[in-house]
């Protein structure tokens, strides 16, 4: 493998991932993003999200020389001290913008700003989700010949993220021009993954096709688990007899409260609005996100009989905040919709989370956070686990009884032992189990 000179734009959970992990293969890696007081932080090797391997990464990466942290895409890629970068990632935020589909304003702008510095030979690399026909549209922004575009979608799950890069199931590099295609795909090959070589716009149609796959699968859960409420079977038994089939398997076959992150909500209403802006229509993907928002007020609805019919007055304590266990990532979590719905009914809320130790001013406004599960539960009419985390299993229940107002758990993740629950005696309720 060649050690390559690569810029990575952006620092989030896939730029500073891609930036730490392509550093780790031996490549030369210079990071930029625009928040200073970040960049200085990440000098001094303090890595602002919850990703197991991440901080080692990059201080490992910074002590070898390969890895280091600048302000702003131009300082990436003017160095006149250094010979010419060779590879360009974007990996900047594109957020669900008006209407559900992405907003391309930050892709657009780096572009914009590095325009006339890139080097001649440059590759541009959207790694970022972007709509179908982006690179084609970043390649006339950048009006440049002597430039390529390659989509190089990512597929890091949060909480995994580290392993997910070094141990993929598959790289895919999408080009119009093949030989930038394969520089690009030559920046994995240490990592030995089955490479899908193609052009640019199948490519950026994976991404969306595989997460709108994954959201369907967890609605149709979801939709199977109240329809076992209500016919008195078991969604565990259920879905254990689905796995085994191999053309299904058991991954994203768990039941919750529903889907949320930075990527699911944002990927199946953008792959729509392109459907739409081609004339066409997506409703199994539709079905999807409406059974997303509708397994939300189930939730609710589980919490409110539970408690004897209302919820107006009644402290409900709350067991996780973030969208999914092993981060600290708030962003469209299901947990904090919950707990807005929950709020309008009248319950007074107390959260506690592993990932989220403090408030989070304009996002954990409807809940008082707490650092211990026992302030959680103290004087609580119910506790509601929203996030997965594995050490609520070991919590101790007696002591939490101890504390609840009345002793009722409704377990959306079907996370915790009933068994364990009830020698605490604690009644709890789950989803789609008998």
């Amino acid at each position: 493998m060649f050690a390559r000179r690569i810029a990575v734009v952006g620092t989030g959970y896939v730029g500073l991932t891609t930036g730490a992990c392509l550093a780790s293969l031996g490549h030369r890696v210079v990071c930029a993003d625009i928040d200073t007081a970040k960049i200085e932080r990440l000098r001094r090797g303090e890595v602002d999200i919850l990703e197991p391997g991440l901080v080692e990464l990059v201080v490992e990466g910074m002590a070898a020389g390969r890895l280091e942290f600048v302000v702003g895409a131009r300082e990436a890629i003017s160095r006149p001290d250094e010979l010419p970068v060779e590879v360009m990632f974007l990996c900047v935020p594109t957020p669900m913008g008006a209407g559900g589909a992405a907003d391309l304003s930050a892709v657009e702008a780096v572009a914009a700003e590095v325009r006339s510095l890139l080097p001649s030979g440059c590759v541009v690399v959207n790694k970022s989700t972007v709509p179908v026909g982006t690179a084609a549209a970043t390649l006339g922004l950048l009006n440049r010949r002597d430039v390529a575009v390659v989509s190089n979608p990512e597929f890091l799950r949060e909480g995994s993220a580290v392993h997910d890069f070094l141990h993929p199931d598959r790289i895919v590099v999408g080009c119009d021009a093949q030989d930038a295609a394969e520089r690009v795909a030559a920046l994995y090959s240490k990592l030995g993954a089955p490479t899908v070589l193609t052009d640019a716009a199948s490519a950026e149609m994976v991404k969306y096709a595989a997460n709108c796959f994954l959201a369907m699968k967890l609605s149709y859960v979801n939709a199977l688990a109240e329809l076992c409420d209500v016919l008195g079977a078991d969604v565990g038994a259920v879905t254990e007899g689905m796995g085994y089939d191999r053309r299904i398997g058991q991954a994203f076959l768990k039941p919750g409260p529903g889907w949320g992150g930075s990527c699911l909500p944002k990927d199946t209403n953008a792959l729509v609005q392109v459907a739409a802006a081609a004339g066409r229509e997506l409703p199994i993907v539709s079905a999807s996100i409406a059974t997303n928002e509708r397994q939300r007020v189930l939730m609710v609805d589980k919490v409110r009989d539970a408690v004897g019919g209302s919820l107006a007055g009644l402290r409900i304590g709350l067991l996780g905040l973030t969208f999914k266990a092993g981060t600290d990532d708030l962003r469209d979590s299901p947990a904090l919709a919950v707990a807005a719905l929950l709020r309008v009914e009248g319950a007074e809320l107390t959260g506690f989370d592993p990932g989220c130790p403090v408030a989070v001013p304009g996002v954990t406004d409807d809940v008082t956070v707490v650092s211990d599960a026992l302030l959680a539960a103290k004087d609580a009419a119910a506790l509601v686990v929203l996030t997965e985390w594995p050490q609520f299993r070991s919590l101790d229940w007696a002591g939490i009884a101890g504390e609840m107002a009345c002793r009722v758990v409704v377990d959306t993740r079907n996370l915790l032992d009933a068994d364990v629950l009830r020698r605490a005696r604690i009644s709890w309720v789950g989803v789609g189990r008998r």
